[in-house]
């Protein structure tokens, strides 16, 4: 019996995703288990398998295509079972249909069926690449097309998709190899179909831009490339405009003295080598600068309740419970996971659930729900050398810490003394004015810098509270 597959939803939050590749094609066989297509969330990327085995028998959507959750994608099942019941309203004019290439050959037709072909007419091509989903990169290649762009994509935003590459194919609508090459240098042109079943030759593409030459055309600027905002983006850049627009942001800065820490730190790794872990277990084991000061920010926040809180226009909603979110930087963009209820966690405890929440966010497995429900943010740009930056709060939370790069330092210098050399570590606090005074931000960041300060009493002082 044929069975329907449908768009799952990944999280409560989540209304529809986008199918970005098909690893299967209409009459594939199909294990169960084995990934059907790909689809991302605007946080995320998800394989889809197949939950039984069969045949594909029919496709509701393609690449490219944003799919309501829950809605019907494709249907598998025995070949020649009927799926109609199973075509979604919304989908019903973009089912896919059967290969042409291992569909049953048509009749030729007769002479008296012959119709003549229209002139080809002068064709516009450009110069400039064009985006194009995988699959249509994939046939244009098999089919030997060394280009396309003849084609006129009607995916989304113009992107060129498997039906376009077949139909563009089928019409004759591609240049020569030669014409190719030459319109790799050339703007948009009006170009003439010359060539046998009305490709583009070597010779059009020359008279086009001779003619446009002479009719005083502005030179080409060179190759340039168009790319569509990809779905993290655009929510990225929709949530951060909302919340430079929706508060009134302000930032502070102060630094550490991160010396105890660094050397604490270094007589940990001391400790690992001894007992002869090897280098990867050691760096796993140690936790990072970034895992110390969200540590710190967990004990901290807890006493400053308005940096530990929602905002919204007409009230502030606080939280008992610490929830960091950690900016982590993947190829997809950057995503924000939540370790909930942090103030209940220890030093390890918050190491070992970063590094595992910032795996799942590079390898786009991470469930959505793990994305939302923080409540204050850290994010660090130490690592590219930054030495100051102005963090943006991550709605609806009040404030962000921003971790910036450590620096070489004096310290004051004591009568008949040198001055010292220090590391220090710079922080950068934006806050909501909405919610709060600049002086509540700055007890807050004043209380966490002395924390740090001391970290290694204030790390054995939490780990006697804990133990009593």
């Amino acid at each position: 019996m044929a069975k329907p597959v449908v768009m799952p939803r990944q999280g409560q939050s989540v209304e529809s995703c986008i199918i970005g590749k098909w690893h299967k094609e209409v009459g594939d066989p199909v294990a169960e288990g084995e990934i059907l297509f790909t689809y991302e969330t605007d946080k995320a990327v998800f394989d889809e398998p197949a939950p039984v085995a069969g045949t594909l028998l029919a496709r509701f959507y393609e690449e490219g295509d944003d799919v309501p959750c829950l809605r019907n994608v494709c249907v598998i099942g025995a070949p020649g079972e009927d799926v109609s019941a199973f075509a979604s309203e919304a989908a019903s004019d973009t089912a896919a249909a059967p290969d042409p290439a291992s569909a049953a050959p048509a009749e030729a037709p007769s002479s008296a069926q012959k119709t003549v072909q229209p002139e080809p007419k002068p064709q516009e091509l450009s110069g400039q690449p064009q985006a194009a989903s995988p699959r249509a990169r994939s046939l244009a290649n098999r089919l030997g097309m060394d280009s396309l762009r003849a084609i006129q994509g009607r995916g989304p935003e113009g992107r060129i998709l498997e039906r376009d590459v077949r139909a563009a194919h089928k019409d004759g609508q591609i240049p020569t190899p030669a014409a190719a090459r030459m319109l790799e240098n050339e703007g948009r042109v009006a170009v003439d179909r010359s060539g046998i079943g009305g490709r583009v030759r070597a010779a059009d593409v020359g008279e086009a831009t001779a003619s446009g030459a002479m009719a005083g055309v502005a030179p080409s600027i060179g190759a340039v490339e168009d790319r569509a905002y990809t779905r993290i983006r655009r929510s990225i850049g929709t949530a951060m405009m909302a919340s430079l627009t929706g508060s009134a942001q302000l930032t502070l800065n102060a630094s550490f003295d991160a010396e105890a820490m660094l050397a604490l730190r270094a007589r940990m790794k001391a400790v690992k080598e001894k007992e002869k872990v090897g280098s990867e277990g050691t760096r796993e084991g140690i936790p990072s600068v970034n895992d110390w000061i969200l540590f710190a920010v967990s004990r901290v926040l807890s006493r400053h309740p308005l940096l530990n809180a929602h905002g919204f226009e007409d009230r502030i909603r606080v939280f008992e419970s610490v929830h960091l979110g950690v900016a982590v930087d993947t190829p997809r963009g950057l995503m924000v996971p939540t370790v909930f209820h942090a103030d209940r966690l220890g030093l390890a405890g918050i190491s070992a659930q970063v590094r595992a929440l910032a795996a799942q966010c590079r390898s786009g497995a991470i469930p959505p729900d793990l994305l939302q429900g923080g409540t204050f943010t850290v994010t660090n740009l130490g690592m590219f050398g930054i030495e100051s930056f102005t963090p943006v709060i991550n709605p609806p939370q009040t404030a962000i810490l921003g971790v910036c790069a450590p620096q070489t330092r004096m310290r004051p210098a004591v009568e008949g003394c040198m001055p010292l050399s220090y590391t220090a570590i710079p922080l950068s606090l934006t806050f909501d004015h909405r919610a709060m005074d600049g002086a509540d931000a700055a007890r807050f960041l004043q209380e966490l810098v002395n924390y740090l300060n001391d970290i290694t009493a204030n790390i054995l002082l939490d780990q006697a509270d804990t133990t009593s």
